[in-house]
């Protein structure tokens, strides 16, 4: 793991190493201060360890949350362009490599689009089980097994509210991101002992 975080810090991520999820929160919060336009990336590690929930509480943002379930796709839709032009962009990622590169799949492309331009600043909460060796390990990963996993997800989602369950792997991770460095202090990654998310 020293050797990743290394890698990723020459290549101008910030690293912040947390033992567990509920550190990895608290050291989140940190980053939200009053006044901030916060945007949302899908991430299940997000979820996971209580900050979307904690995020949606938090009065002195203006959080665009694009899973509020009251709203109509359009406004979904809406909130999600507006979190790329966020103060600080909160989401996960799919594989880092040994080598410091992250690499991530997406369906609507939100999300990788964030990673690589438009908010300030871009906060990652990622699980040691998206370590990788390579790149094309990290292309695998999110073929086996991120991706597998969130069409079951969001297809039993769909299928809850009544609708007709649409998701493949076909239009769940058709847009891809592989990025090997980014401007010092933009990126910063909680990088969390514990597995997380898909």
């Amino acid at each position: 793991m020293q050797t990743t975080i290394e890698n990723l810090r020459k290549n101008g991520f910030e690293v912040i190493e947390a033992g567990t999820g509920a550190e990895a929160l608290e050291i989140a919060k940190g980053f939200v201060v009053p006044g901030l336009k916060v945007g949302l990336g899908g991430s299940t590690t997000v979820a996971e360890i209580g900050l979307l929930s904690w995020l949606t509480e938090q009065k002195h943002i203006q959080l665009s949350n694009q899973y509020e379930a009251s709203i109509t796709m359009e406004e979904n839709i809406e909130r999600r362009r507006q979190g790329l032009v966020s103060d600080l962009y909160i989401t996960g990622c799919n594989a880092i490599t040994q080598k410091g590169e992250l690499v991530n799949a997406d369906g609507d492309g939100n999300r990788v689009a964030a990673q690589v331009f438009g908010p300030k600043k871009v906060l990652l909460i990622v699980g040691k089980n998206k370590v990788v060796k390579s790149v094309k390990e990290g292309f695998g990963r999110i073929r086996d097994v991120a991706a597998p996993q969130n069409i079951e997800r969001m297809n039993a989602k769909a299928r809850s509210m009544g609708k007709e369950p649409h998701y493949t792997a076909e239009n769940i991770a058709n847009k891809f991101a592989f990025i090997t460095a980014d401007k010092p202090g933009r990126t910063t990654i909680i990088l969390v002992s514990e597995a997380l998310g898909y």
